[in-house]
């Protein structure tokens, strides 16, 4: 029975080292750059190997994160029963295991996509890795605002998996995510503030304050909402995504609101949720839009 139940626990150890619920909604989001690319329906076998290639190097940039913040994680309630933080799976291992789903994620983009995609995929992976994870993030507390161009540019990889190019519309959705990092992950830090002092990570409501993070969270959900409205400015879109865009920014600043003005830790984390359903919902408007435009 211990031999049956080892595996299955073992695979789930790695499944989880790839941060599977981020991956997912920046795959998503990559996924969304596929379709918006072409004005037809790009060709299944391009979305599923540029999905695989995607998936893979973005888990092993996950796996990389794990790594360089084991003992950062062990400290914090939060990521105490990750794999690496609790000793379950070695250093050697990760190493392995980023490294191959990281090397055939890479394979895959130069050989079913093209090298561009490829290229900049692993730029991505390298941005998150390295520049972010081990440069910045224990640097400032403007390490979620500068780093955060590597965790917003699934769209960008997305559209040059079907496109082979990366034109300005791209960059459009690519922007949209980067204004949105600081009030998704500020919201996460604030109610979650003892967890990340006790990490020793510099995050703002920690080397701020509370309410210098709240005010923040604030203004860049309004810039969020003013960033929103620009596939609809450029023409990119049509009226069903400026509708949508509206009501769900609408959401957002009225939860922003009562982050800056009315705290308690029950809103900063109904925000840090509802900003997931929000990106979510606002790029799959986007896909709507593109096929049901009027």
């Amino acid at each position: 029975m211990t031999t049956l139940t080892a595996q299955p626990n073992r695979i789930a150890q790695y499944w989880a080292l790839t941060k599977p619920r981020v991956t997912q909604l920046a795959v998503f989001c990559a996924v969304i750059g596929m379709f918006l690319a072409t004005p037809e329906l790009p060709s299944w076998r391009l979305v599923v190997a540029a999905t695989l290639g995607i998936w893979l190097l973005a888990g092993a940039a996950f796996a990389v994160n794990c790594l360089v913040e084991r003992e950062i994680d062990s400290r914090m309630a939060r990521t105490a029963r990750r794999p690496m933080a609790s000793g379950e799976i070695s250093v050697a291992q990760t190493l392995v295991f980023s490294g191959v789903i990281g090397g055939f994620g890479m394979w895959t983009l130069y050989n079913f996509v093209n090298p561009l995609t490829m290229w900049l995929t692993f730029a991505t992976f390298v941005g998150y890795a390295v520049i972010y994870t081990m440069i910045l993030k224990p640097a400032t507390p403007q390490n979620i605002v500068i780093g955060g161009l590597s965790g917003a540019m699934p769209p960008a990889l997305g559209w040059a998996a079907i496109a082979n190019d990366v034109p300005m519309q791209a960059w459009l959705l690519v922007l949209i995510i980067f204004i949105w990092t600081p009030p998704h992950f500020w919201s996460l830090a604030l109610y979650r503030r003892d967890d990340f002092a006790k990490s020793g990570l510099p995050m703002l409501p920690v080397t701020h304050g509370p309410a210098f993070t709240q005010f923040h969270v604030w203004l860049y959900t309004i810039a969020l909402a003013a960033t929103s409205t620009l596939p609809f400015v450029t023409h990119m879109s049509g009226l069903i995504y400026l509708a949508s865009a509206a009501v769900l920014s609408g959401i957002f600043l009225w939860y922003a609101w009562q982050v800056y003005r009315h705290y308690t830790d029950a809103i900063a984390r109904k925000t840090f949720s509802y900003s997931i359903i929000y990106l979510s919902l606002l790029f799959a408007a986007l896909l709507v839009d593109h096929y049901f435009r009027f």
